[in-house]
């Protein structure tokens, strides 16, 4: 009897330490590609090692921890799905004994656990570490500023709790409620987690519509279209004349345009945005064949496809839950990963909900940055400041950590919602689940009509030359007149 303890004992260890080492090779493998990232667009300093130096370099280890833990939850449901699909189909093969819902449900409570950390530690920490100075009189160096560091977050936690306690006590006044209040492990921070992932939730529902009909334009500025109606070599000619035009003028004026702003005169920035169409032409008229004809018909199709099986597995998911309960996202405390399939057509429809959740975590991020109001965190090669990759670690994080709440709320999947993502509160009322399946299928659809009849139009005006009487509002020199659009003079 003590003998299968001991052997029961061991095998508890061995699979515990399993899924540790396979947890951090698991986040290794997403730090070093995050790594990667963020230094290809965080701006070039000095090697010169001083004080800001080590502040920035703490800063960007943190917020490369906070990018691997948004790709674990961009990562975890899609993982969790093709897992459960595997042991569906091999119960029994040694080799993937490792792959269990204990394991799964591990993986879920780690990415929950570093979120929180992250949103709510880590990256206050960076951002205030990066800014501050010291308090005042006190001596200058790395101690005086972790020292400020601290006494902001601890302030701001202050301020985040006041309020949080203040919201929780107007909307539930009873007994109960009251008395968990008082209960900070328990009670405050998965309210706290469940009110961002409701943010995160809203921020996806306003950027994924907006990026999905953005996706077809990023597309086309990196495929070349086929030319239908248009004929290139004239359009080359033109441009190559407006150029030398504008490079004449520059010439005949180099005296005046140093005066007035050396390389920064609207002439330079003109005949950059003149080059620049003219690179673009030149390279579509050098692409071949089956590069305009067959691959930029193709991803435009792949695109509208996923587009409409998204929104009609909404629509679908609408009528579920009008009709049937158990269509409403919740959560399971359920470790028998891998018992029953969960997609009614096995494999290839879990391969489909996968993909489509990449695609709409993918159009979610291009339209966040394609929002005005987030322009100025867009990042740039090697000219991104430390306070906007903050920003931006942020933003990634809360659209990542709602990426699994969306798409189980949207009916994307019916996998159910593991560790505390399944203990939001606001997943279980109807109504908020129901507006945010309405509001989805109608932005979405009103988005893509909207961009479609757009470019129809814009197509056909080019097509019949109509385009260029439109005039555009381009940089004026008040000496030699305005410009129009296609570069010609307008006679006053």
């Amino acid at each position: 009897m003590e003998e299968d303890d001991v052997t029961i004992r061991e095998q508890n260890f061995h699979s515990q330490v399993r899924e540790d080492i396979i947890c951090f090779l698991l986040f290794a493998v997403l730090y070093i590609v995050s790594y990667c990232i963020i230094t290809r667009y965080k701006r070039k300093t000095d090697d010169h090692e001083d004080e800001d130096a080590v502040v920035n370099r703490i800063s960007l280890y943190l917020c490369t921890f906070t990018l691997a833990v948004s790709g674990g939850a961009v990562f975890l449901l899609p993982f969790s799905i093709i897992s459960s699909e595997i042991l569906l189909s091999f119960p029994r093969n040694y080799y993937i004994q490792w792959l269990n819902g204990s394991l799964i449900h591990g993986l879920w409570n780690l990415v929950s656990l570093f979120s929180n950390l992250c949103l709510f530690v880590l990256m206050p920490f960076a951002y205030f570490f990066l800014e501050s100075e010291g308090f005042a009189g006190s001596k200058k160096g790395i101690r005086a500023r972790v020292l400020e560091t601290f006494v902001m977050l601890f302030l701001l936690a202050l301020l985040i709790l006041g309020i949080v306690w203040v919201a929780s006590a107007l909307i539930d006044n009873d007994a109960a409620s009251m008395e968990s209040l008082y209960d900070l492990w328990e009670f405050y921070l998965p309210y706290l987690y469940s009110c961002i992932s409701l943010m995160g939730g809203l921020l996806l529902l306003m950027c994924t519509p907006v990026g999905l009909s953005r996706m077809f334009t990023v597309m086309g500025q990196l495929l070349v279209k086929p030319a239908i109606l248009e004929d290139l070599d004239e359009q080359i000619y033109c441009i190559h004349l407006q150029e030398e035009a504008l490079q004449r003028r520059l010439n005949g004026s180099s005296i005046h345009t140093y005066i007035r702003g050396g390389f920064n005169h609207p002439l330079n920035k003109e005949l950059d945005n003149i080059r620049n169409q003219r690179n673009k032409l030149e390279r579509r008229k050098k692409a071949s064949g089956w590069e305009k004809n067959l691959l930029y018909p193709i991803v435009m199709l792949i695109l509208l496809t996923g587009t409409t099986i998204s929104v009609i597995m909404v629509a679908l998911n609408i009528l579920y839950l009008l009709v049937d309960e158990t269509a409403m996202p919740k959560g399971s405390t359920d470790r028998g990963i891998g018992n029953t399939s969960l997609s009614t057509f096995g494999v290839a429809q879990a391969v489909l909900e996968i993909i489509l959740m990449f695609y709409l975590m993918v159009s979610s991020v291009v339209g966040f940055y394609s929002l005005r109001v987030f322009e100025g965190l867009t990042p740039r090669k090697d000219d991104t400041t430390m306070t906007t990759i903050i920003g931006c670690c942020v933003s990634i994080l809360v659209l990542s950590s709602a990426l699994p709440v969306m798409s189980r709320t949207l009916g994307i999947t019916r996998f159910d919602l593991l560790g505390d993502f399944g203990r939001f509160n606001w997943l279980g009322n109807f109504y908020i689940v129901l507006s945010y399946n309405l509001l989805f299928a109608v932005v979405t659809t009103l988005c893509l009509v909207r961009k479609f009849t757009s470019a129809v139009r814009e197509d056909l005006l080019k097509a019949l030359g109509l385009d260029k009487l439109q005039l555009s509002n381009s940089p004026t020199d008040p000496e030699s007149g305005k410009l129009s659009a296609n570069g010609h003079q307008k006679t006053l």
